[in-house]
């Protein structure tokens, strides 16, 4: 991507190649090397947009990634860090902040939520160095190479896994990525795009992921069922043994996928998953789909796949394999719109556009392969009325009489003056982003939220988020004070989460109501 005229200044250059000699992160335009948008589950729940909307900064070490992530207002500032060069344990270290939670044998990405890590220039190559996303929401990786993850031998990282997602992960989309391993777990490695302990609304789409043992699971168990809403698109799965994915309970979506090479099995639905498995090529492979190595049987609807020199084995005790002739034994609905390319054409248009440092090309539903030219979507589904003058609904202020809490709150300010009708009082959170809640002793229908900003302040209010706090759900998410509307849901607390402002915000009354 090229830079704007104005990186070009002799002083702007001058800093830059300082501090990325030092390993330091450098400020840049707001603007994303990242391309097109999220597709598949990780549009659902609120959408995925990383860090859009955010500071651009620039990272040439491990320990530069995080200091990004560290030098943020909060948690979930948003950010997008554009990542140059080979990241490896010799330049990682772990960097404290009240923004971030890091680790020196690992990127980590820990509590934390709108954030976006994208190859650029001569390429990002994670060199033995894993990437780790806990309990954390709203992350795009893109254009990056991560290889040779080990977790026995020397260096480890990450638990052996290349990309690995745990506890509570919600919106993740992983596009372009190359994830390699140089054998199996006798060579100390693991999987390559592992996912556990009740991670959803993921995407993996356009990436190569080879020599590996194992390449990914969803579900660490039998138990581990939580784990849902899984997009597999256009990937190349070349030289497996197995787990393409592996599925323990949930719903993913596979479709027009490339697989070569798979030794001993492929998609592995067990444990009472569904998959609906749509034009994939699958090619000099044994045992494609199935249950195996459990009695515990999944579950699979498939059309349109072709089976090249795939070889099956007999059924046993904990061995079904879906072929010779796969039949669908469910059916599975999906909640966002796709195009299937054929499955014919699938080995050549998946080898031309998949992976890291192929230009983010992908197809164009029609097999051919194509550039996007529009940009990471800025997190705006809600566009609120003008703040001074927003639209008045109609019916009862459900605010009025409620509850209310937050997640922090400035010095002589109070949750309560969101929820009192009076204008001149107002909470603001202790620093330029944080959060607000309405809550109700039952659970109560609202399709209509007014955010009013303290006379004085309107226009401070940046990016926000609407969600459901029991559930998590993200509801809507937009920019700036007004009306929001939203699909009418009941919920006990509804939460207005600020995550970007131009100064320190002022909530004179956080409106609910039915209609």
């Amino acid at each position: 991507m090229r830079r704007p005229t104005a990186l070009r200044l002799h002083a702007t250059l001058a800093t830059a190649a300082l501090a990325a000699a030092a390993g330091a992160f450098v400020a840049m335009p707001s603007a994303s090397a990242a391309t097109a948008g999220a597709t598949g589950y990780a549009t659902q729940n609120g959408g995925t947009t990383g860090g859009a909307g955010g500071q651009t900064v620039r990272a040439t070490t491990g320990t530069a990634i995080h200091q990004a992530l560290c030098s943020r207002a909060s948690s979930s500032t948003p950010i997008i860090i554009e990542v140059e060069g080979t990241i490896n344990h010799g330049n990682t270290s772990k960097v404290s902040g009240d923004s971030c939670d890091t680790a020196a044998d690992k990127i980590e990405l820990k509590q934390i939520s709108n954030v976006t890590i994208v190859g650029v220039g001569s390429g990002a190559v994670f060199d033995q160095l894993g990437i780790h996303i806990r309990d954390s929401s709203n992350i795009i990786i893109q254009n990056v190479t991560v290889k040779n993850v080990k977790k026995s031998g020397s260096p480890t990282s990450n638990g052996g896994d290349a990309i690995g997602m745990e506890s509570d992960v919600r919106n993740v989309w992983v596009d372009h990525a190359s994830l390699e391993a140089s054998g199996g777990e006798d060579e100390g490695f693991d999987g390559l795009f592992d996912m556990k302990d009740n991670t959803q609304y993921v995407t993996l789409s356009y990436s190569t992921l080879r020599n590996s043992g194992r390449g990914g699971l969803i579900g660490s168990s039998e138990s581990d069922v939580s784990n849902s809403y899984i997009t597999f698109h256009h990937n190349l799965y070349e030289n497996i043994d197995s787990r393409t994915p592996l599925l323990r309970g949930g719903t993913a979506h596979i479709y027009d996928n490339y697989y070569v090479g798979l030794t001993k099995s492929g998609i592995n639905s067990r444990a009472g998953a569904h998959a609906k498995v749509d034009n994939n090529y699958f090619k000099d492979s044994k045992d494609v789909l199935g249950t195996f190595y459990t009695d515990a049987a999944g579950y699979w609807q498939v059309s349109g796949n072709i089976y090249d020199n795939v070889t099956w084995s007999d059924p046993g005790e904990e061995n079904n394999p879906a072929g010779p002739d796969p039949q669908s034994n469910t059916t599975v609905s999906i909640p966002y719109s796709y195009t299937l390319d054929d499955a014919d054409c699938v080995p050549d248009v998946v080898t031309r556009t998949a992976g890291a440092d192929t230009g983010l090309k992908v197809s164009d539903g029609s097999c051919s392969p194509t550039t996007p030219t529009s940009p990471t979507p800025d997190p705006t589904t809600s566009t609120p009325d003008d703040p001074g003058t927003p639209t008045q609904p109609s019916g009862t202020n459900l605010s009025i009489g409620a509850g209310s809490d937050g997640s922090s709150k400035a010095s002589g300010t109070s949750y309560g003056n969101v929820r009192d009708g009076d204008t001149s009082t107002y909470w603001s959170p202790n620093g330029s982003t944080g959060s607000v809640s309405i809550k109700w002793s039952s659970a109560t229908a609202v399709s209509k939220a007014v955010i009013r900003e303290a006379s004085g302040s309107e226009g401070t209010i940046g990016s926000w988020r609407l969600l459901d706090a029991d559930t998590g759900t993200v509801l809507t998410t937009g920019n700036g004070a007004g009306t929001i509307s939203f699909p009418s849901t009941a919920v006990r607390k509804l939460t207005f989460d600020i995550t970007g402002a131009s100064g320190t915000p002022k909530v004179a009354e956080f409106e609910t109501y039915a209609s």
